[in-house]
């Protein structure tokens, strides 16, 4: 079975084209399905925009089949996500999740498909991920971190039957197990007080929660080498969050061959994640991984 595809958008239909024309050009396309979920306007002030983003999506060519999902109301980023895989995960044992901001390379599907298949059955993967921080750090070809991941990933049933939309009961369980500065990667991430941000409905991030029932249940997420994954959000069009190029990475358009190796954190992927947070700007830090973790460039969720 081909995993078919859930790509979410709301009002930018420029993003939107860029993002499933990118997708199109994979030659493994033709014979996906792509499920495309679409938020509703949250007043006249945003109606016209999300108009001419639906037009947009009915433009779309190049799949085997295109389900469209058109919500009547704004529901929000995090809602929207949630019920989207949801819905698909009870038809559905594999998928794979796009935003209207992310722009895939060429072997973005070929990349998924081969990490479906060679981790899909085994207990301790949660995740596939298409994207990688920019770095300075020599990397693996692939390699696996402890936890989960938000702009252009893949999970399986068993995977996601085991998110806990609770945040709160995620911060006790990490604070009762002495985890918070682990989940922090050492200190260097901010993702605790994120989580603590979402319980105070200060965000509603659905990738904190996410990324913390994942390594709260000692899940890991294989990664690329290089990315496959580019952001074209952080340009200020979006909402709540200013332009920015500290995420911007160099498209892979090579493929990325996935072989089996052992289900464990790779020492040399995390000494280039926790180096990569670590030179974030200190002052912005915090604001930055509740924008760009809470994925709110694209909905007004915080």
């Amino acid at each position: 079975m081909v995993p078919p595809v859930l790509l979410f958008g709301y009002r930018r239909p420029i993003h939107l084209a860029r993002s499933w024309k990118a997708l199109a050009g994979n030659q493994e396309a033709k014979n996906t399905e792509l499920h495309v979920f679409l938020d509703g306007p949250k007043g006249n002030e945003d109606a016209s925009a999300v108009l001419e983003t639906r037009e947009e999506a009915k433009r779309i060519t190049g799949f085997k089949n295109i389900d469209y999902y058109f919500a009547e109301k704004n529901k929000g980023l995090s809602r929207s996500i949630l019920d989207g895989v949801n819905l698909i995960s009870k038809k559905e044992c594999s998928w794979i999740v796009l935003e209207d901001d992310l722009v895939v390379g060429k072997h973005f599907l070929n990349y998924m498909h081969e990490a479906i298949a060679v981790y899909k059955n085994h207990p301790a993967v949660a995740s596939i991920h298409g994207y990688v921080y920019p770095t300075d750090h020599a990397l693996p070809t692939t390699f696996f971190l402890k936890g989960a991941d938000c702009w252009g990933w893949a999970t399986w049933r068993s995977a996601w039957n085991k998110f806990e939309p609770d945040g709160r009961k995620l911060l006790e369980q990490l604070k009762r197990r002495n985890l918070e500065k682990a989940f922090d990667f050492g200190g260097a991430a901010s993702f605790t007080a994120m989580l603590k941000d979402q319980i105070e409905g200060k965000n509603d991030s659905w990738a904190v929660r996410w990324h913390a029932s994942a390594f709260m249940a000692s899940l890991f997420t294989l990664y690329p080498g290089k990315s496959l994954v580019h952001n074209i959000g952080l340009d200020a069009t979006g909402t709540h969050c200013e332009p920015s190029t500290q995420y911007q990475t160099q498209l892979c358009q090579q493929r990325i061959a996935v072989q089996a190796q052992p289900v464990v954190e790779s020492p040399e992927g995390r000494t280039a994640f926790v180096s990569f947070f670590r030179g974030l700007s200190n002052k912005k830090k915090r604001k930055w991984f509740s924008s760009i973790f809470s994925k709110s460039v694209n909905h007004a969720l915080v």
